[in-house]
């Protein structure tokens, strides 16, 4: 198989945000093909009207331009298969669903929605009761010239077992009884998915189908659907489901509950396209011969293979995605980082801190771009300090409040005074002052962190936050720290 070009697709339907797990599976799809030099088609199934979003189209095709996913055929590129949108393709399922009829594989029904009411009302579980599926020739001809509403159903086998091999979980079989004569052509002229795939998929030449893994027992009467027809069954890879943990430790299949669960929320969010693209292609599937984790779309391109999906469903965890951004931010040249960083930092602090340089500070220490107003929310405004002691303390470093307030009484006025207000030249002051009278720099460089920052994490060391508040701030806040202690 590896030598062979395989053509994949991504075929989603337009009704909303482009969810986590379809995008996995447009990248699986995606590099499947591509690690073999074949052909990648996108099309869109908007044959279900009721559930269309307006400007879903435009999201789908907008996520894949961002995370590089480019395709050979689909909209807006066009192709020799087109179109490439389900609703524009109604005469060509009409023309293959009759023949479906023609070779005794599908049948015309008649019956009205009112009678599949009551037999619902009467049989929940029991689905359609093949009703029409031995009319008469000369009652199907009167019908249909009488115009009486119908749709076109699969002539499901009644007896025997339907089986297909799927390249990730092995053979699957279900028995003929247990499937129902479904849908293909609707009363209103448009097909369901379960007969629109089959057709476009052989139509568009497409060799193996990438999906997931809830379609796993449905498959059998699509397989049926390319025997009826004589048409060479395709390569079916379902992918393991993408499931989520609660607060409580529990397992359930990823959903809002669980945090952001759309391409747009996680990037709306500060989170990096490339990073998220790098964690979901790891979600379900390991390279072989190697614990690097972090692989550009071009390297993944490379490695990819069905042998490496698991049939285990796969954990979506945000702090791994965290580590995996943290990773990529750090590695943005600072012109993008730049572009990204400081109107949010902007937004936050105004024109009142040297943005740029704070924003130089957050470079290696940043996880999330949206975790920018929290980290920084302690340049905008000087936080309450509830419990001061504990906050001045600090084993490594020796010091207690009483000595950080010593130490602040001392450095405030050779603060005061200095006109060089830059970070070499602080941490000079500092180190200066510390040799002085004896102590460590760093007890000396703890006291106006916790000072000036007025929490105990922060993104830089104290000269950094003071050259990036200022002097004055600077000046006013261990003021204020003094006379707190």
């Amino acid at each position: 198989m590896e030598n062979t070009p395989i053509c994949s697709r991504f075929a989603p339907s337009p009704t909303g945000y482009m969810h986590i797990g379809n995008l996995r599976t447009a990248l699986y799809a995606y590099l499947l093909s591509r690690s073999t030099g074949g052909k990648f088609i996108v099309r869109i199934e908007d044959t279900d009207r009721e559930r269309l979003v307006e400007g879903a189209v435009d999201v789908i095709l907008g996520t894949l331009k961002v995370t590089g996913l480019d395709y050979d055929e689909g909209p807006v590129v066009g192709g020799p298969n087109g179109p490439y949108t389900q609703s524009e393709r109604k005469p060509i399922y009409r023309e293959y669903a009759e023949k479906l009829v023609s070779l005794g594989h599908a049948y015309y029904c008649f019956c009205t929605p009112e009678r599949l009411a009551e037999l619902h009302e009467e049989n929940e579980n029991g689905g359609y009761d093949r009703h029409c599926r031995n009319l008469p020739a000369d009652v199907v001809k009167a019908n249909l010239e009488a115009g009486i509403p119908y749709v076109i159903r699969q002539k499901i086998p009644l007896e025997g077992t339907t089986s297909y091999t799927d390249e990730v979980f092995g053979e699957i079989s279900m028995e003929n009884k247990e499937m129902q004569d479904q849908i293909l052509l609707k009363a209103d002229g448009y097909p369901t998915y379960n007969f629109a795939h089959v057709v476009d998929d052989y139509l568009m030449g497409v060799t193996h189908v990438v999906r997931g893994s809830e379609y796993l027992t449905s498959t059998p009467k699509y397989v049926l659907l390319y025997d009826a027809f004589g048409w060479e069954r395709p390569h079916y890879c379902h992918l393991p489901l993408l499931m989520g943990k609660d607060a409580d430790g529990k397992i359930s299949k990823l959903s809002k509950r669980h945090g952001a669960v759309s391409f747009q929320d996680l990037v709306k969010n500060g989170y990096l396209p490339e990073a998220i693209v790098n964690y979901i292609a790891l979600l379900g599937w390991c390279p072989k011969n190697t614990n690097q984790e972090i692989f550009s779309l071009e390297e993944l391109k490379g490695l990819f293979g069905i042998e490496g999906i698991n049939k285990s469903p796969a954990v979506f965890d945000y702090e791994k995605l965290r580590w995996f951004n943290s990773e990529y931010i750090k590695a943005l040249p600072d012109d993008r980082y730049n572009a990204l960083a400081v109107p949010a930092l902007k937004k936050v602090c105004g024109d009142n801190v040297d943005v740029y340089k704070l924003a130089e500070l957050l470079h290696s220490r940043l996880a999330c771009f949206g975790d920018i107003p929290e980290t920084v929310r302690f340049i905008n405004e000087r936080l309450p300090m509830e419990d001061p002691a504990s906050l001045y303390a600090n084993k490594k470093n020796k010091t207690t409040a009483e000595s950080c307030k010593a130490v602040l009484n001392d450095v405030l006025p050779m603060l005061e005074l200095t006109e060089a207000w830059d970070n070499d030249s602080l941490f000079e002051l500092l180190k200066g002052y510390a040799e002085g009278i004896g102590i460590k720099a760093g007890a000396v460089m703890w006291a106006v962190r916790i000072a000036v920052a007025r929490q105990a994490v922060t993104p830089g060391g104290a000269t950094e936050l003071m050259t990036v508040l200022g002097k004055n701030e600077t000046v006013q806040r261990i003021k204020l720290a003094i006379s707190e202690l």
